[in-house]
């Protein structure tokens, strides 16, 4: 049930601690989906507790696997049934964009599949017309139709040669957790190349799959017969660290972000170095000091291992206080400027234009109702408040709560005067 929770933010504190990083959401999510393709046990450690996992248990629920899940430990446990259900109902995949990575591993196991259109975020139409047809590629008969994506394969997968036109995360994965059970040698070009992408080839190896290339544009994979059911750590959460690094560079604060992964951010650390921070490495993560107002960036998302559209909300929301003016463009989900109409009731100087936004910074934002259109919109918004004169409250929470695990207690502990409410 999404609560009508907000965030009450009271403007002014600069942010100083340490903040530990859980495992990645979009990564635990694909690899809850993937279990599907063993019959048994899978054990996944390392998983936020956030509404997102709910969702995800609650599907495979429905698909006749048995979970179980400990918030204390973290730790995911996906029973898989000999035959699984094949059908996603719309109520539970119009909350969660991720529901549409169950496609795949059931494509591969029972040889047919109904799932509905996903929902989730209004960043944009990311189609699912490369998943279509890449399955197709696959000798899979897939088609659109009722607000379903339906496909069957009654004599199974066969490896192909697939080129993706973007570098889709959900399509490279749907397509790698098909092919990995089909007959013969798939590759896929043009192949997205995120740590999260990553991390599900790694757990799928793990399982028995054969795959080669993970991480580069080109991804060949050799059809098992089987996979075993097998026990994986979630690689931790980089988005998650990365909002923590633009906090600290926002209220000119000093902050430690434990679990935090340098290697997986190197674009916007430089952004982050570029405005003024001091980044250092430490032992278990990396240390982001600000102790001025930062200096505006120019940014252009990019698909890994450019700056990740994810985080484009918080580079727009530190510009908006920064020194100077900055132009941000947005080259993967054309909604993602939803959330600068928000900004705006906060004093924000922004002018938009297509998939361009020209900042003009401001030395102090000033406190107002706004409201969440996504999850990182969402956190964007609660930085914000952070640099706002006065009270700010993000209402729709909801969205808040499905990407990050204890925000608030997080904030608090790093000194912010932040509430639910």
């Amino acid at each position: 049930m999404e609560s009508k929770d907000a965030f009450r933010i009271t403007g002014g504190s600069r942010l100083v601690g340490e903040v530990s990083v859980s495992g990645a959401k979009n990564s635990a999510l694909k690899l809850m989906a993937a279990t599907l393709l063993a019959e048994g046990e899978s054990t996944i450690t390392n998983v936020p507790d956030i509404a997102d996992v709910h969702i995800m248990e609650e599907l495979l629920t429905r698909l006749g696997c048995t979970c179980s899940y400990d918030p204390k430990l973290q730790l995911m446990k996906i029973n898989v049934p000999a035959v699984p259900g094949h059908r996603a109902d719309y109520d539970l995949v119009r909350k969660m964009r991720a529901s549409i990575n169950v496609l795949g591993p059931l494509i591969a196991r029972v040889g047919e599949v109904e799932v509905a259109l996903p929902g989730g975020d209004a960043i944009g139409s990311r189609g699912i017309d490369f998943h279509i047809k890449g399955l197709t590629d696959l000798g899979a008969q897939a088609r659109s139709e009722h607000g379903f994506v339906i496909a069957t394969a009654p004599n199974g997968l066969t490896g192909a040669e697939i080129s993706l036109d973007f570098p889709s995360v959900g399509a490279t994965e749907n397509l790698m957790t098909a092919a990995v059970l089909a007959k013969g040698t798939t590759t896929i070009d043009n192949a997205a190349r995120e740590p999260d992408v990553v991390d599900l080839g790694e757990f799928l190896i793990s399982m028995g799959a054969k795959i080669e290339g993970l991480g580069s544009p080109t991804i060949k994979i050799t059809g098992v017969t089987k996979l075993n059911p097998t026990t994986h750590a979630t690689l931790s959460d980089r988005i998650v660290a990365g909002t923590w690094a633009f906090a600290a560079v926002m209220t000119q604060g000093d902050i430690t972000i434990r679990g935090g992964r340098v290697e997986h951010l190197e674009v916007p650390l430089d952004k982050i170095v570029e405005a003024g921070a001091v980044v250092t490495s430490t032992d278990d993560g990396f240390r982001v000091k600000m102790d001025r107002r930062p200096t505006a960036v120019d940014v252009a998302t990019l698909p890994y291992p450019g700056f990740p559209t994810d985080l484009q909300p918080f580079v727009i929301t530190m510009n908006a206080i920064a020194e100077g003016n900055s132009m941000v463009t947005e080259n993967v989900f054309e909604g993602r400027f939803m959330f600068v109409n928000e900004l705006q009731r906060l004093g924000a100087n922004i002018h938009v234009d297509g998939h361009h936004a020209a900042v003009t910074g401001i030395p102090e934002l000033s406190g107002a109702p706004v409201a969440a259109t996504d999850i990182r919109a969402g956190a964007g918004l609660v930085l914000a408040g952070l640099v706002s004169e006065g009270v700010t409250t993000v209402e729709d929470a909801f969205h808040i709560d499905r990407g990050y695990p204890g925000f608030v207690e997080s904030l608090r502990a790093l000194g912010a005067q932040v509430e639910r409410i």
